[in-house]
């Protein structure tokens, strides 16, 4: 079984929330990532979503695009990324998927992409620019190679194409809270209760609230519509801070990464 099917099982059947961050790989090394990995793993994760870092990333609000130009400065590469990945699963099996645009998959080539992502212990791919009318040779051979391909729907999105896109996924169902980029907000979208009714009335594939999440309050309260959360923006503004003109602060930025996602374990636990 998929390691991110085991995890939602195990909390659905515990009455439990997923706890969801994002980190932005590279940003602003490497081995600052692996650590940070590891750390949420241990202080409240469950599964955690790994962004490669793209030049061009349409559905990012601001500040995942500095994250990315930061990491690319860097000198991250996907390859570099696989290899991140393969020193993870030494160390940690929590469910990893891997966000990423079509350009880098379609640049390795659909076949090598998914065979390198399979091997190197990726769980889960999100590919926020492939409309599902395209994506079904993708997700079979996503699925050759242990993959699950997730989608995400927006409260835009008609009846008829949630209908499309959740037949096609695996997972979970990515659902934006909000219309637009990523980024965290103040609140919650006022329709979000009833666009994930619709969604919930055409799957059961559990359901992931992301985009906007802010702080613990509202994760509290998406966590109470929902399966799980997803939390990105909020969490890299915490690294962000702390990288200074005259040095980065490792521990601080560590230190304060990891405790917001345990109180946001924390939140969602007692939602």
């Amino acid at each position: 079984m998929n390691r991110i099917d085991k995890v939602f099982g195990q909390l659905r059947q515990e009455g439990k929330k997923v706890l969801i961050p994002y980190v932005s790989c590279g940003d602003p090394h490497l081995k600052f990532t692996e650590e940070l990995v590891l750390g949420l793993a241990e202080n409240g994760a469950d599964l955690i979503e790994l962004g490669v870092p793209y030049s061009d990333p349409v559905a990012d609000g601001p500040t995942i695009q500095k994250a990315s130009t930061r990491a690319l400065a860097e000198g991250v590469t996907l390859e570099k990324i696989f290899s991140l990945v393969e020193r993870l699963r030494e160390k940690t099996s929590i469910p990893l998927i891997m966000m990423t645009y079509y350009n880098p998959v379609y640049v390795k080539g659909v076949e090598n992409f998914l065979k390198r992502a399979g091997e190197a212990g990726i769980d889960g791919l999100i590919i926020p620019d492939l409309p599902v009318e395209e994506s079904e040779n993708l997700k079979d051979v996503a699925e050759n190679y242990g993959l699950n391909l997730i989608f995400l729907v927006a409260p835009t999105s008609t009846p008829e194409r949630i209908k499309k896109i959740v037949n096609m996924a695996r997972g979970f169902i990515y659902c934006v809270s909000v219309t637009g980029i990523t980024g965290a907000r103040k609140e919650l979208g006022g329709e979000l209760a009833s666009f994930l009714k619709v969604v919930q009335a055409h799957t059961s594939l559990p359901l992931a609230v992301g985009f906007g999440i802010s702080g613990p309050d509202m994760a509290r309260k998406a966590a109470g519509l929902a399966d799980g959360i997803i939390v990105g923006s909020a969490l890299i503004e915490r690294i962000e801070k702390n990288i200074e003109h005259n040095g980065f602060n490792y521990g601080k930025a560590l230190e304060e990464a990891i405790t917001f996602v345990g109180d946001l374990k924390t939140a969602i636990t007692i939602y």
